[in-house]
């Protein structure tokens, strides 16, 4: 039975403890679970582990700060995502780690590969852009007609190339240019132009 003040006695526990520790329970007749939030949990995490179920650490947590369960660490509520659908409001990993996976994710999904492979593909590059073995590589570069990974160049290259459409051509005439050859046509009919070999 209940007490009738601001409190209420745990049948678990036997502690009394303030009705904002009981969770809800509209068939009861004080409307609050016969056991404490706590001791709740505690029965919760000994069922899952008996089942062979992975369980949420219990960690001590101040109040405006969440437990990550990705990375493990216990963060302000700045450093989270809400989350609507969330009893607490906010998403189930921290800022740091969901930005992680999103990057993981686009790698394979755009490129077929892992942030593993492309680590290597730098090392191999010896920590510099493919082209300009100048500035430290951070785009994964591929072709736009087959998908194939060409290698991980600077932004300044990796935008170089696309704007020079991908075509061998064009780039052979941009280094032609660069040296000083200027693209000179050679008429060949009335409207009809050669381009120097």
């Amino acid at each position: 039975m209940a007490n009738e003040g601001d409190g209420k006695r745990c049948v678990r526990c036997g502690e009394e403890k303030p009705r904002a520790a009981f969770a809800q329970r509209r068939s009861n007749l004080d409307g609050l679970q016969r056991h404490c939030r706590d001791c709740a949990a505690d029965y919760h995490r000994v069922r899952q582990e008996s089942l062979g179920r992975k369980v949420r650490p219990r960690v001590p947590v101040p109040d405006g700060h969440k437990l990550c369960l990705k990375c493990g660490e216990v963060k302000a509520w700045s450093e989270w995502h809400r989350n609507a659908t969330a009893s607490d409001g906010l998403s189930t990993r921290c800022k740091a780690c969901r930005a992680a996976e999103g990057r993981a994710g686009h790698l394979k999904r755009t490129y077929g590969i892992t942030e593993a492979e492309r680590d290597a593909m730098v090392v191999a590059q010896r920590g510099l852009c493919a082209i300009c073995l100048d500035a430290p590589p951070a785009h994964v570069d591929h072709c736009h007609r087959t998908g194939r990974v060409r290698g991980v160049l600077c932004f300044n290259c990796n935008s170089a190339i696309g704007k020079l459409r991908d075509d061998p051509d064009v780039g052979r005439r941009a280094v032609a240019y660069l040296e000083g050859n200027l693209w000179k046509p050679i008429l060949v009919a009335p409207g009809v132009y050669q381009l120097p070999s």
